[in-house]
């Protein structure tokens, strides 16, 4: 009896699994970013021969808070959608700190330390909030800004400064959005990298 009886509960949840999804459907591909900047591999750097610079995690709002690209439309850009079937391997926040780690390195020379390491070696330290990395359906354009806040070496306080840039986008799609906000935010990585100098 035993027997038919499991038989029977296993016939008959089947049909029930082929109904239960465990997650949205994953879209056909995801968005990265590329660092146009990049140390090559094998390079070497000593933090007693170069400058140093400790970079904080990147704070982002909810609408970052995702892995789904943000579409600002409406009045001033107060209604916000997400484009259909594109989303980022991880974070933009974590996608843009790596970025903007290689790019430092690659355009200052410095070596790039985390919080932890940088508690024995003097450094500079870099932080700053992704305020948007998204499009903006008016302009058509895909956009990054990030506020920016340095403290330098010796320095009491810290400076703050606002980066933004703005790529046209030919259509609110995966093909399009993807290499103009790659751009964008390489942009931005690189007038920061400038502003922190050597």
């Amino acid at each position: 009896m035993k027997k038919p009886a499991i038989a029977a509960a296993l016939l008959a949840a089947v049909p029930l699994s082929a109904c239960i999804s465990f997650g949205a459907k994953p879209p056909p591909s995801l968005l990265t970013l590329q660092p146009a900047a990049a140390l090559p591999a094998g390079a070497v750097q000593q933090s007693a021969d170069v400058k140093a610079v400790a970079i904080a995690p990147i704070n982002a709002p909810q609408e970052l808070a995702t892995t789904r690209v943000p579409v600002h439309s409406g009045p001033n850009g107060t209604t916000i959608a997400y484009v259909k079937e594109a989303q980022w391997v991880e974070g933009p926040a974590s996608l843009f700190g790596r970025l903007l780690a290689d790019t430092i390195a690659a355009r200052t020379g410095r070596i790039v330390l985390s919080r932890r390491q940088s508690l024995t070696t003097p450094s500079a330290s870099l932080g700053g909030d992704l305020r948007a990395f998204g499009v903006d359906a008016a302009r058509m354009e895909a956009v990054v800004t990030f506020d920016a806040a340095i403290g330098r070496e010796g320095a009491q306080g810290f400076e703050r400064r606002r980066f933004e840039a703005r790529v046209p986008v030919q259509a609110i799609e995966n093909a399009s959005i993807g290499p103009a906000l790659n751009q964008a935010a390489n942009q931005v990585a690189a007038e920061v990298a400038d502003w922190l100098g050597k």
